[in-house]
């Protein structure tokens, strides 16, 4: 992964994200030296947003089918988050 410093962010602008983002999907903007952020296409974002879906819905699935989850009226519910607080 590459890395764009703050410096040639400030200078190039997005001509720099650009540029680093041409052969790769992610840099790296690194600030005074320290590793700070993470740019890429919003294409790829997307693709990672999709991923993440993914695993948050097979691990719901996962819960159902080993029985890790409460059936509770709204009431009880309330009632069960009140008692968490």
């Amino acid at each position: 992964m590459g890395t764009i410093t703050a410096n040639d962010l400030k200078t190039k602008g997005v001509a720099a994200i650009e540029a680093s983002l041409t052969n790769q999907q992610e840099a790296i903007v690194s600030v005074r030296g320290a590793d700070r952020y993470v740019v890429m296409g919003m294409e790829h974002y997307q693709y990672l947003r999709e991923c993440e879906l993914e695993a948050a819905l097979a691990q719901t699935r996962a819960d159902l089918d080993n029985g890790r989850f409460v059936k509770e009226s709204p009431e009880e519910h309330l009632a069960r988050l009140d008692k968490l607080a």
